[in-house]
């Protein structure tokens, strides 16, 4: 179940990249609609495994909803998120659909640099992200069977 979590977390990440926009209010300006993108997810045994994903997401003023789906060639899951933005402090919940986990996100960012934390019982994950125009990445480094993860996403 760890390492479906901390998949859910590389995943989740990478609907929180935050782009840089126009003077409308919330960081989440320029992120609604569809982003695809592929990476890499590192495991405790030095092995990795590609990652293809496809996010959605709705955007409204500070708020976000995404809503994901990831696959690799050993998995494939589904994941729901919503945040919030008050001023550079990002904050919501997430919950990955196929198995019923759940948990909360928290960090801080602006200018489409954002560093955060996604938690549930027994897993924390770090996450690094940067949007530059149509383009994200997004790295992750988890205390689990998942070392490390690197994603990029364009529209």
């Amino acid at each position: 179940m760890t390492r479906r979590l901390t998949a859910a977390a590389v995943v989740l990440a990478a609907g929180f990249a935050a782009s840089p926009g126009r003077a409308d209010p919330g960081p989440f300006t320029g992120m609604a609609g569809t982003w695809g993108g592929s990476g890499t997810v590192a495991l405790e045994d030095g092995s990795t495994e590609r990652i293809r994903c496809r996010a959605t997401y709705g955007v409204s003023g500070p708020r976000m909803s995404l809503v994901l789906t990831c696959a690799s060639d050993a998995y494939k899951f589904g994941l729901q998120a919503d945040v919030v933005a008050e001023g550079s402090t990002i904050s919501g919940s997430w919950t990955e659909t196929s198995r019923g986990a759940s948990g909360v996100l928290q960090g801080r960012g602006g200018g489409g640099n954002f560093q955060l934390v996604a938690t549930t019982a027994g897993f924390n994950a770090n996450i690094a992200l940067a949007t530059r125009g149509n383009k994200q990445s997004v790295s992750i480094r988890a205390d689990s069977q998942f070392r490390a993860a690197n994603i990029s996403l364009s529209r």
